[in-house]
C-alpha cells in the first residue's frame, strides 16, 4: 500500500470516528471539555490575536464556539471560517451561530489533509484540531498555501503525556491490563491528542509545510475533569488515550472495565479539591508561525 493510499483510508476511518462515536462522546461532555481547553484557546488568542477586518480561517473548529470567538475579534470588516471534518459537528456549529446571530462566521465540512483550499486568509487557528492529521505535512501545508504571505499560524496542541497527568494516568490504569488490539471494528481517532507534544516534532512539522520564525509558548492551567470522581472517570474512559484502548476492544472487556473504573478512581484521586471535583494541570503548547514571505513558495 503507498503512502498516499494509507493516508486517504487514515483520514476515512478518522472521519468515521469524528463523525460517529466521538461526536457522541464529545457533545456528552462538551461542558467538561470547554471548561478545560477553553482558557488554553483565549491565552493563545490574546498573546497573537487577529486584526480586524481579517479573513480567518479555524482549523477543526468542533462545535464552533472558538470560530464564533475569532468572528466577535475581526468585527463586522472581517469574516471567521470554521472547517471541520466531522460533518455532524459542521451541523451544530452552523445552527448555533445562526441562533446566536454571528453574521460574519461561516462553516464547512473539509478534510484539510487532502483537500486545498480555493480561498486565502490573513490569519489560522486551532484549538486542539492539528493533533489527529494522518499526515500533518500535506495538511499544514495545504492551511500555508492559503495563508497570504507572512501571515499567521495560532495553533494549541497538547504538551507531553506527563505533564497532563490526569488523562496519563488513566491511559496507565488501562495499559496494565490491554494494550491496543490487532484487529478492531471501532475507527481510530487519528493519531492521538499528543502527536504534537515534542517541540521538535512540530517544529520540523511547520518547516516542511513551509512555515518560518516557528515559535512555543507553554501554557499550564487547570483542567477540572469532573464535578466528581464519578464523572472523571466516565470522562476518561470516553475520551482521551484510554478510552481510544477500551473502545478499540468494544464490548470484549465488559469484565474488566468495573476492575479498572475502580484502579481509575484512585488513581484520580489525588486530584480531587475540596469541592469534591476532580482538577489537575493541565499542559499545552501555543504554536505560531509565519506564512513564507511572497516569492518563497513553491
Amino acid at each position: 500500500m503507498g503512502e498516499a493510499t494509507r493516508i486517504v483510508e487514515d483520514n476515512v476511518e478518522a472521519t468515521e470516528a469524528w463523525n460517529g462515536p466521538l461526536f457522541d462522546v464529545w457533545l456528552k461532555f462538551r461542558d467538561v471539555v470547554a471548561e478545560g481547553i477553553t482558557e488554553h484557546g483565549e491565552r493563545a488568542i490574546a498573546a497573537n490575536s487577529p486584526a480586524a477586518g481579517d479573513r480567518v480561517l479555524d482549523i477543526g473548529c468542533g462545535l464552533g464556539d472558538t470560530t464564533r470567538r475569532l468572528g466577535e475579534l475581526v468585527g463586522a470588516d472581517g469574516v471567521a471560517n470554521g472547517v471541520d471534518v466531522a460533518e455532524r459537528m459542521i451541523e451544530i456549529a452552523t445552527t448555533e451561530a445562526s441562533e446566536a446571530g454571528a453574521v460574519n462566521v461561516t462553516f464547512a465540512v473539509r478534510d484539510v489533509e487532502t483537500t486545498p483550499f480555493d480561498r486565502t486568509f490573513d490569519y489560522a487557528f486551532s484549538r486542539f484540531g492539528t493533533m489527529f492529521f494522518a499526515n500533518p505535512v500535506a495538511a499544514l501545508r495545504n492551511v500555508h498555501d492559503a495563508l497570504e504571505p507572512g501571515g499567521l499560524l495560532n495553533m494549541v496542541v497538547w504538551r507531553r503525556k506527563e505533564d497532563n497527568e490526569c488523562m496519563h494516568r488513566a491511559e496507565l490504569v488501562v495499559a496494565d491490563y490491554l494494550s491496543e488490539p490487532e484487529e478492531s471494528d471501532a475507527p481510530r481517532c487519528g493519531p492521538g491528542p499528543f502527536s504534537m507534544a515534542n517541540a521538535d516534532t512540530v517544529t520540523d512539522v511547520l518547516a516542511a509545510a513551509g512555515f518560518e520564525d516557528v515559535r512555543l509558548a507553554r501554557q499550564d492551567l487547570p483542567y477540572r475533569i469532573g464535578r466528581d470522581l464519578d464523572q472523571a472517570v466516565d470522562f476518561n474512559t470516553s475520551l482521551g488515550p484510554a478510552a481510544e484502548v477500551l473502545r478499540m476492544w468494544g464490548d470484549r472487556v465488559d469484565e474488566l472495565r468495573p476492575k479498572i473504573e475502580s484502579e481509575m478512581r484512585s488513581a484520580l484521586s489525588e486530584f480531587v479539591v475540596d469541592d469534591g471535583s476532580v482538577v489537575a494541570r493541565a499542559s499545552t503548547w501555543a504554536v505560531t508561525a509565519r506564512a513564507s514571505p511572497e516569492g518563497a513558495r513553491d
